[in-house]
């Protein structure tokens, strides 16, 4: 899933919680979402961990996330 699908699918104000539980505010949140920003690895397993793995490093990631973790087997695969 799409942080910014996964972003429009919750309640009102948990833009805000996801963005403080991150360290980050809630305008850099709604860059990464939108892909105004690229996110980190270190940043993707943070927010995979957050959504509690609905959204994945390998959704976050299409490109190149077999090079950064060859062992992760994303479950929506």
């Amino acid at each position: 899933m799409q942080l910014s699908d996964y972003l429009e699918n919750q309640e009102r104000g948990y833009a805000k919680q996801l963005a403080e539980i991150l360290g980050v505010s809630k305008s850099y949140l709604s860059q990464l979402a939108t892909g105004k920003a690229s996110i980190s690895p270190a940043r993707c397993i943070e927010i995979e961990a957050a959504t509690k793995g609905l959204v994945t490093r390998a959704d976050m990631r299409p490109d190149d996330w077999r090079k950064i973790w060859p062992e992760f087997v994303p479950s929506n695969l």
